[in-house]
């Protein structure tokens, strides 16, 4: 048997994924705020990209276009260097302080004496910085107070110590009871409570810094914080030889103290939802519209766009890394394009299928899987998946993430199917509406809610009730 090489000829499809193809996939799955970041580090790095009004610049780009700017070669034109143009050098730093972030002057612009913008922002006070504040101003040792700071940045932002005596004390070379000392005065400060190792002595500090004299209040919180953290009343009183109204009364004041020291000095920022597409009513039907405002509207710079098709003579070199980055703004608008395209594709098919929710509200949610928005609009489960990621719209009925409308099946009484979404709520009507001394328990829910015609298993009821966050029956237990 001899070797040799023989040319073969071979016809096969091979799927790549092209970084274009890469881009225009992750922009599909991000969120309306994560899209604008992208879009604005775009506008910072491609000079080729910008901001435009004008409608005529900024209508939709063809396939035609793109694809004349990725075939064609780079036409040559003279460059012309802004340094040998004759203008006079800008002195951006007096640019930049004349004029505020919007490009018009300031009221104050030609008051010397008025302050720069770093010396007006300001932060929310953090809890360590907040504690760290007030042991500066304490009288200690300088051993003490480095003790103190290595105490504060062990306690989390609800206001609780997250290391033990013995690690702090080999973080500081200090002796163990050196540094039990410094911790009792770190949770004299303000917060009450703060520093507590756990919710039990956080209580019981609170309680001393605040003067309670309340002997049954503290006998529970020092001897029987377990029976309390299970409601377990009449045990408590049976065991402290008292009626279980003084129970009820100590409980109160308990109930009255701040679980979560730190909470007032919480670093955590509200975020609020903008729909990405909203969705109206109109006389009997719903009409679907996009939400553009907050994006900003792309066009190509006019200037590379004339140097590219005037085609006279620029540098090689130049001339690469301008269509380089004409390819990247253009594939970016059209990306952009497209995900709006099927946003509102696939938000007008699921207000098709869920008509009635729209109509009449949540009872009439009706199941729906990725599998049926995809056979409608002719497009992958993939897709549908990566476009209802993260996506709100705004409806009549309120604003939900585009997941919401897709629901798994229960089968009802009567041969037809429910929406899970619609038992979960009828779960929580259920429980609002029940007597808070005896609520009910998982399985009278289920028979409650056969009696509407739903039926499901008990363990059912308890995944749904955990998802919703509902205690079961013994913590929802109110005595008083």
């Amino acid at each position: 048997m001899s070797l040799e090489i023989r040319q073969q000829l071979k016809l096969s499809q091979q799927l790549i994924m092209t970084p274009q193809l890469q881009q225009a996939i992750k922009l599909l799955q991000l969120s309306r705020a994560e899209l604008a970041e992208v879009v604005q580090k775009e506008l910072e790095s491609n000079p080729v990209l910008e901001e435009g009004q004008d409608p005529v610049e900024d209508r939709e780009l063809d396939d035609k276009e793109i694809e004349e700017v990725q075939e064609e070669p780079a036409p040559q034109e003279e460059f012309v260097d802004p340094e040998k143009d004759g203008n006079q050098p800008i002195d951006w730093q007096t640019y930049f302080g004349d004029y505020n972030s919007e490009g018009s002057l300031e009221e104050f612009s030609d008051n010397e004496e008025a302050p720069y913008y770093e010396n007006v922002l300001t932060k929310k006070t953090s809890l360590a910085d907040h504690l760290l504040n007030q042991i500066r101003l304490s009288k200690i040792t300088d051993e003490d107070r480095v003790i103190a700071a290595e105490i504060i940045g062990n306690i989390d932002e609800k206001g609780y110590l997250q290391a033990t005596l013995e690690e702090i004390a080999a973080a500081t070379h200090a002796p163990v009871e050196a540094v039990e000392n410094v911790l009792r005065m770190v949770q004299e400060l303000d917060p009450p409570g703060v520093g507590s190792r756990n919710l039990r002595e956080c209580l019981l500090r609170q309680m001393e810094s605040r003067n309670m004299d309340n002997p049954v209040a503290k006998a529970i919180l020092e001897n029987h914080f377990e029976d309390l953290e299970n409601r377990k009343y009449p045990q408590i009183a049976k065991a402290l030889d008292i009626s279980v109204e003084n129970v009820h009364e100590a409980i109160k004041v308990i109930a009255s103290l701040e679980p979560f020291p730190g909470r007032a000095f919480s670093q955590e920022d509200t975020h609020y939802i903008i729909p990405d597409i909203f969705v109206y009513k109109v006389e009997d039907d719903y009409v679907v519209m996009l939400n553009d405002d907050g994006l900003p509207n792309l066009r190509i710079n006019s200037f590379y766009r004339d140097a590219l098709a005037k085609g006279k003579e620029i540098d090689a070199e130049i001339g690469e890394y301008i269509q380089e980055k004409m390819r990247s703004a253009l594939w970016l608008i059209k990306s952009i394009q497209q995900r709006q395209r099927t946003i509102y594709k696939v938000t007008r098919s699921i207000v098709k299928f869920q008509r009635d929710f729209f109509d009449y509200g949540i009872e009439y949610l009706k199941p729906l899987v990725l599998r049926d928005i995809a056979e409608d609009i002719q497009m992958h489960e993939s897709t549908i998946s990566r476009v209802t990621t993260n996506k709100y719209v705004q409806t009549p009925r309120g604003t939900f993430e585009l997941k919401y409308f897709f629901n798994g099946s229960i089968n009802t009484t009567d041969g037809n199917s429910v929406a899970s979404e619609s038992v979960k709520n009828k779960i929580e009507e259920i429980v609002a509406s029940e007597d808070a001394r005896k609520p009910y328990s998982d399985q009278k829910i289920v028979e409650l809610l056969k009696e509407n015609g739903i039926e499901i298993a008990r363990r059912t009821v308890t995944k749904y009730r955990e998802m919703l966050n509902i205690g079961s029956s013994t913590e929802r237990k109110r005595y008083f």
